[in-house]
């Protein structure tokens, strides 16, 4: 691979969709250097290696919310065909229907980010964790000093408040009222 595909590029291609993390078939065949039509009929001809906790295809809804949210996926507007969503393991499957140096190298880029997605998670919460014990251990005992700390404490877990950013997120929020 000539190209060096940047973290957060692929990290912006990973949807929560269905309560899983997930990239969608347009993003991957992009990547990979093929066209969609390809990376599907690929996966169409080895589905047994695709089970549901692989790939899933979008529903009509989901697919729109998509076109609505994100302009590079505006050419599925009009487009009969539902895109297929692919998790951690469909992409490293992926690359060995695909069966070229370019996928296989992609495909190990890309799970690279959804481990470090994952360490990232699993860091903020043992640190959070953390805190609140000290926390709790304080909780007892209040003097000047500890008081400080608590107000220390608060403003650690103000910063580790993740920035208000577009979540990547599908699904619609009803409104009640009208």
């Amino acid at each position: 691979m000539s190209e060096i595909i940047p973290v957060e590029t692929i990290e912006q291609r990973i949807f929560l969709i269905r309560g899983q993390k997930v990239m969608i078939d347009r993003d991957l065949a992009e990547l990979y250097g093929v066209e969609t039509k390809h990376l599907n009929r690929q996966v169409k001809r080895n589905i047994e290696r695709f089970p549901n906790e692989f790939m899933f295809q979008l529903t009509e809804k989901e697919k729109n919310e998509l076109v609505a949210n994100w302009h590079r996926f505006s050419p599925l507007k009009h487009s009969t065909n539902l895109p297929h969503a692919f998790t951690e393991h469909g992409v490293a499957m992926l690359a060995s229907v695909l069966n070229s140096t370019r996928a296989v190298k992609m495909s190990i880029h890309i799970i690279k980010v959804f481990i470090k997605l994952k360490e990232i998670i699993s860091t903020h919460k043992e640190l959070a964790d953390k805190i609140e014990k000290l926390e709790n251990k304080l909780e007892g005992r209040l003097n000047k000093h500890d008081k400080e700390i608590k107000i220390l404490f608060e403003a650690i877990r103000q910063l580790m408040q993740p920035p208000n950013q577009p979540k990547n997120s599908i699904g619609f929020k009803i409104r009640s009222g009208k």
